[in-house]
């Protein structure tokens, strides 16, 4: 028995072939360019196996809604020769299995709840940061989702009295997004994140934002494990300074399942939460129409 998986980013495809067992048997990376050019290749990788189904953890935002009109849709994206892209129905017809489909970060949240850093919890929190801010919350085993999926990256946050950047958001400006994923590290402070890795003013603003979004996270959904991913948390210098500012606002006002170093955790997947999860997400989609 093989399952398909697709971790759809806006940079690159991860498409992988797994077993029941959750041994993954290929793995391939495709650059996303146009639609067509890219679904070939994703074909093209597949058609080599009998697929019983495929999750796709795909970039968004997406229409995650079965009873909309364009479910299965990627909707607005700034990636506009994808925008309005009928993303499932375009996958189903040329593979014909069951599709099950979110967003990339709840893909990633699956994995790391089933095998990762929340193994065993039937709660957690994934949030990448990155070129952009994304997170996906597990709740009683279950992927979190309403009348759409959270869009956690764009949430409000107080601004640094001593930062004068404008924000980078297209849409909000200095949403948590805006202010604290990777572009607006660059367009901050001149440089790439990368090259500014010694300078400790960075990374203690990177984590009075990122405290602040935790915050509010932690308040309203109690997750039990928080998992920060992406390239900007590859700084781990990041992590003392979100720590600090998330004791200092809550405050003891909540207590923690965990201290703040156990707490808040890199992927115990590292970079292949997306994809485990997207896999994990073709088993119970089978699972639930077979």
């Amino acid at each position: 028995m093989f399952f398909g998986g697709i971790e759809a980013g806006g940079t690159k495809f991860v498409c992988a072939v797994g077993d029941e067992d959750g041994n993954i048997i290929e793995r391939i990376q495709i650059p996303t360019t146009k639609p067509t050019e890219t679904i070939n290749k994703v074909h093209d990788f597949f058609k080599e196996f009998k697929l019983n189904a495929i999750g796709l953890g795909s970039f968004g935002p997406i229409d995650v809604n079965p009873l909309s009109e364009t479910y299965g849709c990627i909707t607005s994206t700034p990636k506009q020769e994808w925008r309005d892209y009928p993303f499932v129905k375009t996958v189903k017809d040329i593979f014909q299995v069951p599709i099950g489909f979110t967003t990339d970060v709840n893909a990633a949240a699956l994995g790391e709840s089933v095998v990762g850093a929340a193994k065993g919890l039937d709660s957690c929190l994934y949030i990448t940061i990155g070129t952009g801010i994304g997170a996906g919350a597990i709740v009683h085993g279950k992927i979190l989702e309403g009348f759409s999926h959270p869009e956690m990256g764009h949430i409000l946050v107080n601004r640094h009295q001593e930062d004068h950047f404008k924000g980078n958001c297209l849409y909000h400006s200095d949403c948590f997004e805006g202010l604290a994923a990777g572009p607006a590290i660059e367009a901050r402070w001149d440089e790439k994140g990368l090259q500014l890795a010694e300078k400790e003013e960075v990374w203690k603003l990177e984590g009075y934002y990122v405290a602040q979004a935790l915050m509010n996270y932690i308040l309203i959904l109690a997750p039990k494990k928080i998992i920060l991913g992406g390239g900007v948390m590859n700084q781990k210098q990041i992590f003392p300074h979100v720590h600090f500012y998330l004791n200092e606002l809550l405050n003891d006002y909540v207590s923690l399942p965990d201290t703040l170093e156990n707490y808040i955790v890199s992927p115990g997947l590292k970079d292949r939460s997306g994809i485990v999860g997207s896999l994990i997400l073709a088993q119970q989609i089978y699972e639930e129409v077979k």
